[in-house]
């Protein structure tokens, strides 16, 4: 199981093993004698029980596992601020742009003013594209800081749940492509309501060790 991701991996492995008798010159090797079946031989079969989840529900903020919405909102909220500050950054441009436009068409100004407002214009782009750069490399830092172990231990969670319940796979639907699958097999539902009871948004999450 990948930890990281919420996927749900699984492999299918298929062994074939045959025996064939060798000749070697004119002489067959001897046969083994037969071994008669006992009533007590019972064949290695394992049992197995598989599931279906689909992880990408685990983030719907409505009907989802509570702690990502929350985590998620507490994320935003750290970066309201320089997110406004970005959103804002725009109109300030366009507001300096319209203002060269007009002393550029007036000619009441001299050229190099014209050129001293288009030179703050060009350093303003800039660094409202440096900004935006750092503020996305932040966020997906600080993402991987809040997420990683929140996922980890939703992660342990699925492992104790398939446990409990006797079940030997479970299959990703939002990383696998299925074609059809019957309803009793989805217990998406059903571990997203087990998980939000027994981890309130309260709780403290775990850190990976």
């Amino acid at each position: 199981m990948n930890r990281t991701t919420l996927t749900v991996a699984f492999t299918l492995v298929a062994c074939v093993s045959a025996g064939r008798a060798v000749a070697q010159g004119t002489q067959t090797r001897p046969q083994a004698p037969a071994i008669q079946p006992t009533a007590n031989a019972t064949a290695n079969v394992p049992v197995s029980k598989m599931a279906v989840i689909y992880s990408a529900e685990f983030q719907d903020p409505k009907t989802g596992i509570a702690r990502f919405t929350n985590t998620l909102n507490k994320l935003n909220s750290e970066f309201q601020k320089v997110q406004d500050d970005l959103n804002q950054t725009p109109q300030r441009l366009k507001t300096l742009q319209d203002e060269i436009s007009r002393l550029q068409q007036a000619g009441g100004a001299t050229p190099a003013q014209i050129q001293a407002k288009i030179d703050t214009l060009d350093q303003q782009k800039r660094e409202y594209t440096r900004k935006g750069e750092d503020a996305k490399a932040q966020y997906q830092r600080r993402y991987q800081d809040l997420f990683f172990p929140l996922q980890n231990e939703v992660s342990k969670a699925l492992d104790e749940y398939a446990k409990a319940h006797g079940i030997t796979m479970i299959i990703d639907g939002s990383q696998a492509p299925i074609l059809y699958v019957a309803e009793s097999m989805d217990i998406t539902r059903a571990f997203i309501s087990e998980y939000n009871l027994k981890n309130p948004v309260t709780a403290q999450v775990t850190p990976p060790k």
